[in-house]
């Protein structure tokens, strides 16, 4: 196995400094704290500062924890709270519905899996957590997209996939879509991913109504929709009343 890369180990101890530090730091300071050549240092904190990792001060030069990554940590606060708020929840909902549940949440322009629950059977399942699904292809990601303008706009200016002959691979019919969704309050997919495969979802809203994520069910069509290709109400309900409860708990007002 190849050894730790001395460059990130020491990036990595920078970044621990400035976080434990009561404010900003020179070049000086974390050179001699972590006994790193000046030139060193400065080359670490300048390559970080590219990524947006730590912000220089224009008036002393010092450096403190940049943006992006109080944002990385913020989401990932965010990711583990919508799962552990969720887990009881999405079991009951696997267990009334009989279908595979997933819980999404937005990441880079697609939905990140942040946690799956099998369908409650003994067939051979594949684990989902961590994987990406398109935004336009699929309940989550349509849910997600319906009340989030920002996600809306990185659809924008580029090819949508046609997964399937029923993908809506076209900004148009996404757009109908999406307002059927905000209207209704869920969303469904048939076939546009998978052939043969369906799934519903309803979005989950943390404090003052926001959506945070999106929780749904996947399976069969002729499982999970009547033969219009409509969800079937029971398993509708089920999924709405799930992630209401998980909406509940994680402090919204409405849902």
């Amino acid at each position: 196995m190849p050894g730790p890369i001395q460059s990130i180990e020491r990036a990595a101890a920078i970044l621990r400094l400035l976080a434990r530090g009561s404010g900003r730091l020179g070049v000086g300071e974390i050179a001699e704290s972590l006994e790193l050549a000046k030139g060193t240092a400065h080359g670490i904190l300048r390559t970080l500062q590219g990524v947006g990792f730590v912000e220089q001060d224009r008036d002393t030069g010092k450096y403190q924890l940049g943006a992006a990554l109080l944002h990385l940590g913020t989401s990932y606060l965010d990711v583990n709270e919508l799962r552990s708020r969720a887990i009881n929840w999405a079991d009951a909902l696997a267990a009334r519905s009989g279908e595979a549940v997933r819980i999404g949440a937005p990441l880079e322009g697609r939905v990140l899996v942040v946690h799956h629950v099998f369908r409650p059977d003994d067939s051979l399942q594949t684990l989902d957590v961590g994987a990406m699904l398109p935004l336009h292809a699929t309940a989550l990601g349509k849910v997600l997209l319906a009340f989030d303008v920002t996600l809306v706009a990185s659809l924008r200016g580029g090819e949508l996939e046609a997964y399937t002959r029923r993908t809506l691979a076209s900004p148009t019919a996404v757009k109908r879509a999406l307002a059927k969704v905000r209207e209704a309050g869920w969303a469904s997919e048939l076939g546009e991913m998978t052939p043969g495969e369906a799934g519903i979802a309803a979005p989950i809203r943390g404090h003052g109504g926001i959506v945070v994520g999106a929780m749904g069910i996947s399976g069969a069509v002729e499982r999970l929709c009547d033969p219009d290709g409509s969800p079937k109400p029971s398993l509708l309900g089920f999924v709405r009343d799930a992630a209401r409860a998980v909406s509940r708990d994680l402090g919204a007002s409405r849902w």
